[in-house]
């Protein structure tokens, strides 16, 4: 198994640099297999929802698109799979206001026994966690 970093998912996806664009589609395509995935970390997943959506003005639609192919996919291997759906869920919902990251970053926390979680971030604290803002 080899682990894929988020630039390489990245020109994969978005394909705006030819050559790298064409190295992540070798590697991928040649080295990810049912038998022998690539492996994607949470912190893979969060900056890849990041950069789409906030660096190339991908529409939320789009991002979990994306982010439900990964999940999907039988040649790639997402860090404990099952937290990463409930994230997407959460983040798809229609009044989900915080972003992919903030779901996944929750969703972990619950695993490891947290009753909440605390933020500053004041879209994240309406989608359930503590806010410690006055």
């Amino acid at each position: 198994m080899i682990g894929l970093d988020t630039n390489v998912l990245l020109r994969y996806i978005v394909r705006d640099e030819a050559a790298q664009a064409k190295a992540a589609s070798r590697l991928i395509e040649g080295r990810c297999s049912k038998e022998a995935p690539g492996h994607v970390s949470h912190v893979v997943l969060a900056e890849l929802a990041w950069v789409l959506g906030r660096g190339y003005g991908y529409a939320k639609a789009e991002v979990v698109k994306v982010l439900t192919a990964i999940l999907s996919s039988a040649e790639l291997k997402v860090q404990e799979a099952a937290l990463a759906w409930a994230a997407l869920r959460a983040f798809q919902d229609e009044d989900g206001q915080a972003d992919f990251a903030d779901y996944l970053i929750g969703a972990v926390n619950a695993d490891c026994g947290c009753e909440t979680t605390c933020t500053f971030d004041k879209r994240a604290a309406r989608s359930g966690w503590h806010s410690l803002v006055e």
